[in-house]
């Protein structure tokens, strides 16, 4: 049996090229873990790492009780590690959060308390401790994006994120995909929660992001939104006698 399965919440952290933030993150998510609402685990999916990433994942899994791994055979961005994350993932509830520790896996406990109610519940980083650059790249993407797909979300980008699993596996994943959960859980017709969290500067390792991933790379996505939405499929089933 899948163990993910004997939780109610799954944590998925891709990671790619962390190896300066394995420790402080194994520490912190073995703290949460036992703090946390729900019954939790975390599943590391490492995203053809060419550190040493891959053997501290390793490692920490064979320490801690309900952590556990996957590895890609290589490098496939961000929204790939997390469709591996999710396919894998059996809990009822995944959660979403990123290596470099900015935001907190405590405040998925705020999260929490409103995941009942809603298929996604996401942060809203508060006092953001990024540069003046990627703030304000960040605030042109976020409108711009805003525009184009209606689905009014503050703070996309925010890395701390919680969702009914039954839903996450049903999103259609694409090449930066994970700057629009919110606009594709609401073509399930899905509501979604924003609740302000913590922010953080990174203290260890290097951004993947720079100008052009920021800002090029999401307004080319956003028409590839927009393309697919009005062919998107979603359906209910009336009546079955499957089972």
């Amino acid at each position: 049996m899948n163990p993910t399965a004997q939780y109610d919440f799954t944590i998925i952290v891709p990671i790619f090229n962390e190896e300066d933030n394995m420790s402080r993150l194994e520490e912190t998510l073995k703290k949460f873990i036992i703090s946390c609402k729900k019954k939790s685990c975390v599943l590391f999916v490492n995203d053809g790492s060419s550190d040493r990433s891959e053997k501290l994942i390793q490692e920490a899994c064979k320490r801690n009780q309900g952590f556990y791994y996957l590895s890609l055979d290589r490098n496939m961005g961000l929204s790939a590690a997390m469709k591996a994350g999710i396919d894998a993932v059996f809990s009822p509830l995944v959660g979403y959060i990123d290596a470099d520790l900015q935001t907190t896996p405590e405040d998925f406990n705020l999260l929490l308390e409103y995941s009942d109610n809603y298929p996604l519940v996401m942060g809203i980083r508060v006092g953001r401790k990024d540069s003046f650059v990627k703030r304000l790249s960040s605030k042109f993407a976020n409108g711009f994006r805003r525009m184009m797909t209606g689905d009014n979300i503050t703070d996309t980008g925010c890395p701390l994120k919680v969702l009914h699993t039954d839903y996450a596996k049903r999103i259609p994943f694409f090449t930066g995909m994970h700057r629009f959960l919110p606009a594709l859980i609401g073509l399930q017709g899905a509501e979604v929660k924003e609740i302000p969290v913590r922010h953080f500067p990174r203290i260890a390792g290097t951004s993947k992001y720079h100008l052009f991933n920021r800002l090029i790379g999401p307004f080319k996505d956003c028409f590839a939104f927009r393309w697919m939405k009005h062919r998107y499929i979603h359906y209910t089933v009336k009546d079955s006698d499957l089972c």
